[in-house]
């Protein structure tokens, strides 16, 4: 995700990074070119019925195409903000679980209860993601266990039924009462939710439908456009036609970036600093050393 204070007028016309231009550019300068072409033909006058077209189709084409890209945007922003609440709500989570913890439970059910419950969050990231997330797993956890759980068909919900398991042992124990077990669980609980709503994003795509036709709309606009533009634009209907594409070419690329949005595009979520910030928070809860918070790189922060 970008992060980055609002540059000037100047420097945001030329910003590159979070821009989806490097995604489009070719296409941008292909139909660029192709409406030079157009231009060069009109120019001298050959095919002269095939350039000479009213600007009204391409006026009420392009108003249809806007208003079906707004949507498909709206759709994708839609699951990019739901993404970003759920990963929120479960910073939420850890806090509270961390807290509640610490009233219910002695240090050393509390430490194995948290330490599973943030290596949950990583290996949730890891899912999401396609990576491989070894190494960012707490070193307090048991070796035997992290391969366990990356052997596991779903690494994220076995770790956190294994933090379950810490309240199990507590109750059979005599540590935890019921109601006191039914306030940790409810954390847990809540956890388990936030894993399933973020698999349903990652794995419940728009129909391609939806993508197919965005993508034809727009390439056949921005090609037929050139021959609306020659008769009143002239030599600048390829400066025309290019920022047309930009406008088409990059709401199409947008929204394919944001229907997807736990992965590392730019504009993706920054899990990689949402589980550090869990890191903190555990690490505060448990009086051990914290890490620093991830900062942006370049703008970005993963």
């Amino acid at each position: 995700m970008i992060v980055r204070e609002r540059p000037g007028a100047l420097r945001l016309m030329l910003a590159w990074k979070g821009s989806v231009v490097p995604h489009i550019l070719p296409h941008i300068a292909l139909a660029g070119l192709f409406a030079a072409a157009v231009t060069w033909v009109s120019r001298h006058h050959y095919l002269d019925g095939i350039v000479d077209y009213s600007l009204l189709p391409f006026t009420i084409m392009g108003i249809a195409l806007s208003i079906f890209l707004s949507v498909r945007n709206t759709a994708t922003y839609d699951r990019w903000w739901e993404a970003r609440k759920h990963w929120g709500h479960m910073v939420y989570e850890i806090r509270s679980l961390a807290r509640t913890g610490n009233i219910y439970l002695n240090t050393e059910r509390q430490r194995a209860l948290l330490i599973r419950c943030l290596a949950h969050t990583h290996l949730l990231r890891g899912q999401l993601r396609g990576e491989d997330v070894r190494h960012d797993l707490p070193e307090a956890l048991p070796p035997a266990l992290i391969d366990q759980a990356l052997n596991a068909q779903n690494p994220a919900a076995f770790m956190l039924h294994q933090a379950g398991n810490v309240l199990t042992e507590a109750r059979r124990a005599g540590e935890l009462d019921s109601v006191a077990t039914a306030a940790i669980d409810r954390h847990l609980h809540n956890l388990a939710g936030i894993q399933a709503a973020s698999e349903r994003i990652a794995l419940t795509p728009l129909p391609f439908a939806y993508t197919l036709l965005a993508h034809r709309t727009a390439y056949v606009y921005c090609y037929l456009l050139p021959f609306g533009l020659v008769g009143v634009a002239g030599w600048f209907t390829p400066v025309f036609t290019a920022i047309v594409a930009y406008t088409f070419f990059g709401l199409d690329r947008l929204s394919e970036q944001l229907e997807f949005p736990f992965g590392r595009h730019t504009n993706d979520l920054p899990l990689d600093a949402i589980c550090r910030i869990h890191e903190i928070s555990v690490a505060e809860a448990l009086g051990d050393p914290a890490p620093a918070p991830l900062q942006p790189v370049h703008y970005q922060l993963q």
